[in-house]
């Protein structure tokens, strides 16, 4: 795909765009023309990515947004449309893991925080954005970051697995609901990939060892690989892509 300008004159929302999987997202839509607003509640993690991303065609802004807190995701809808214009890509990326470990341990607090970052964040942002996109008539684009633990259980981890499987399935519901109107709805399942939430899987030597003897591509990923996708997802060449969740994980789910 030929990335210049594809993006041209449209504005991505991401979550979680001040590192990681979040960060190589934006970094690949700023590179393709477009206008890229990056949330996350550390404001200087955020800078410091808009300055990396200077150099780039599209324009980046930062937002500080605590994305568990209704009244600052209604904020920062509302700045990315005064200082960028009406979204039309969005990307619900935030993401957090909280009791890891046996499933009879998981607190109550655990389980609802959980639930407010992973899932309902993503559901109070399509609310947010969607009704705008559909009354454009101009399109739109959903993509959602998801995880292989949606799609087959983690070990020790009840919890981030099934809002990850949640999430899957709202983007199904999401997909078949909104494809009259021309706004389509994707995720991506990352395998493991090399970021700082995921540094308790990948700097485990002996995990890491044995999924690179297991695994098809016997390595871990690197942001970008996710960036890529999503672009691919936000751009025109899947104009008849909606309702799929798009495996990225070295083969690690075909064993």
């Amino acid at each position: 795909m030929n990335e210049s300008g594809v993006l041209q004159g449209k504005v991505a929302l991401v979550t979680g765009g001040g590192r990681g999987i979040g960060k190589a997202i934006a970094r690949r839509f700023a590179g393709a023309g477009a206008t890229v607003v990056i949330a996350s509640r550390k404001m200087e993690n955020l800078e410091v990515a808009a300055k990396e991303f200077a150099g780039l065609p599209g324009r980046t802004i930062p937002i500080a947004c605590h994305v568990g807190r209704v009244e600052q995701l209604e904020n920062l809808v509302r700045e990315t449309e005064k200082q960028a214009g009406p979204v039309d890509i969005l990307v619900n990326n935030s993401a957090t893991s909280l009791g890891q470990g046996s499933s009879l341990e998981v607190t109550d607090d655990q389980l609802l925080k959980t639930i407010e970052i992973n899932v309902l964040s993503a559901v109070r942002l399509i609310r947010l954005t969607v009704p705008g996109m559909i009354e454009r008539g101009a399109g739109g684009c959903i993509v959602n970051i998801a995880s292989i633990a949606g799609l087959r259980p983690q070990n020790g981890g009840l919890v981030y697995s099934f809002t990850k499987a949640g999430l899957i399935m709202m983007t199904r519901v999401w997909a078949v609901e909104f494809g009259k109107h021309g706004v389509r709805v994707n995720a991506i399942a990352p395998g493991l990939i090399q970021t700082d939430f995921a540094e308790y899987f990948w700097k485990n030597e002996e995990y890491r060892k044995q999924l690179e003897a297991t695994q098809p591509i016997p390595r871990i990923g690197v942001p970008d690989e996710i960036g890529g996708m999503a672009l691919y997802l936000a751009s025109p060449d899947s104009s008849f892509v909606t309702g799929q969740v798009m495996v990225v994980d070295g083969g690690a789910t075909a064993r």
